[in-house]
């Protein structure tokens, strides 16, 4: 105990020490010292003087914009919540509960989406954005040229019934042909399709597991035993099931060729 209060006291003495006046300042902090380089980090705002310094700061807010929306452009815009969905219910009809966790399967479905998407983002990069990094088109025509084949996507994957659902709870003049049809339309439209076909696809999931449940329901309830729960029995017959079928290469390769 005396020994934890002297250390206590020598600790407090040294830093008194170092926040007097006249303390010189340690070798590793000193300005001229060239043997220990440290980096110095500053944030500041400052008067643009040129209208290149306004240019750069809107960028600036327009790329901390898109990094901000970049989680909600993932999902509305991408194969991404059709994949994750059909594999959280593949889960809950395994019954496995959190196995796998849920860190994994987002994980597959991220790679998965960038590998369903990778024709469409390098139409985007060839067509918009390199030309725009090298000057070549100005910024308005590299944002047309970037949202073309994202449309072509949104269209092809987009059931005709929902998106004139969205259009006409626009309340808008009724659109002459596809080009005519905002974003604000065909997203949302884009996402109840893909939720649509994300369910069926979970349906028909469920069906072969759910004949097991029922088939080891009916033999525990004739045999008399209705306090086991019938999921222990059933769980290790759908794992069983799963692998003899070779669940996640059908599972996959299923949703890839989805799209």
């Amino acid at each position: 105990m005396a020994a934890s209060w002297k250390t206590r006291y020598i600790f407090c003495f040294l830093g008194m020490l170092l926040l007097l006046p006249g303390a010189e300042t340690p070798a590793l902090a000193q300005p001229g010292n060239p043997t220990v380089p440290l980096p110095r980090v500053t944030v500041g705002v400052e008067t643009a003087r040129t209208p290149q310094d306004l240019t750069i700061t809107l960028q600036l807010i327009f790329l901390m914009t898109i990094l901000s929306l970049a989680p909600a452009f993932l999902i509305l815009l991408t194969s991404f919540t059709r994949i994750v969905i059909v594999f959280h219910f593949i889960r809950q009809a395994l019954g496995t509960q959190q196995i796998p966790p849920n860190q994994v399967l987002v994980g597959l479905a991220l790679f998965l989406t960038f590998f369903i998407m990778a024709p469409t983002w390098e139409r985007v990069h060839d067509n918009a954005l390199r030309p725009y990094l090298d000057g070549q088109i100005s910024q308005q025509e590299a944002y047309q040229k970037a949202l073309q084949p994202i449309r072509e996507f949104l269209f092809k994957h987009t059931r005709e019934k929902d998106l004139a659902l969205f259009v006409r709870l626009s309340q808008g003049q009724k659109p002459l042909n596809a080009d005519d049809i905002s974003m604000l339309a065909l997203i949302p439209a884009f996402a109840i399709s893909e939720l649509r076909i994300a369910f069926q696809i979970g349906f028909i999931i469920y069906i072969p597991f759910l004949i097991i449940d029922m088939v080891v329901g009916s033999v525990l309830m004739s045999m008399g035993m209705l306090m086991l729960p019938p999921m222990m029995i059933s769980l290790p017959f759908k794992i069983l099931l799963f692998v003899l079928v070779d669940g996640w290469y059908l599972l996959v390769n299923s949703l890839v060729n989805s799209f």
